[in-house]
């Protein structure tokens, strides 16, 4: 998985396409590649920006409205995206770094991550099912979920929104798998192997003194004991 580093990263948009956005009355959102997409979204879009309208169509305008709303002051880039974010307008171009919005950045993207590592708690579930009952069974052999995190980020496609800083070292991200099937054959394989490991190596897990919660989770994942 690579890391996309707000502190680091300038984001490039096309400021005809995104002040079309600000002025439409329409939800959208700016993903980090640039884009500026309207509603619907898809599972695995991550945003830098995204407005708050309903998503509801207007209702049909008369005469009159439609001659309000035309006069009305189109809104600026800048007054829309406010003043966390540092912009710099080069001709056509929308220059965003996102960094300081950081904890709305946390609300918009979390509902579509596959893992939550934001908080001082660290990742605690997974929000695919497959993954999160692999990490459920997983903790009855000591298999943390950040050891299952580093595994996934490690040999898994995808992207980890994050702040991060060395001095003082800060670290904060939002996990989005691009394939999740890949992702639970990895977790499921790894896992396997070490609770096979486990079981030979370890007298703390010697099957004939399982608990009920052990037997299940060494069924889960096909390991005999």
């Amino acid at each position: 998985m690579k890391k996309f580093n707000l502190f680091n990263e300038i984001i490039v948009t096309d400021r005809k396409s995104l002040l079309e956005a600000v002025n439409s009355s329409k939800l959208f959102g700016v993903l980090i590649n640039g884009e500026v997409k309207y509603h619907p979204f898809d599972y695995n879009d991550i945003f830098i920006y995204m407005n708050t309208l309903p998503t509801e169509p207007k209702k049909e305008l008369t005469e009159e409205e439609k001659e309000e709303e035309s006069q009305k002051e189109e809104i600026s880039i800048e007054d829309a995206l406010g003043s966390k974010y540092q912009i710099v307008i080069d001709e056509d171009r929308v220059l965003i770094k996102a960094f300081s919005n950081w904890q709305e950045l946390i609300n918009i993207n979390t509902p579509r991550s596959s893992y939550d590592d934001t908080t001082a708690d660290g990742v605690l579930e997974f929000s695919n099912a497959s993954l999160e009952d692999i990490g459920w069974n997983a903790t009855e052999f000591d298999i943390s979920y950040r050891t299952l995190v580093e595994v996934l980020e490690k040999n898994c496609e995808g992207t980890i929104l994050c702040i991060e800083q060395v001095e003082p070292y800060q670290f904060s991200g939002l996990g989005y798998l691009s394939d999740n099937q890949h992702a639970i054959k990895t977790l499921f394989e790894y896992c396997q192997q070490d609770i096979k490991k486990t079981i030979e190596e370890d007298e703390d897990f010697d099957g004939e003194d399982f608990t009920d919660e052990e037997m299940e989770a060494a069924d889960f994942f096909e390991v005999k004991y």
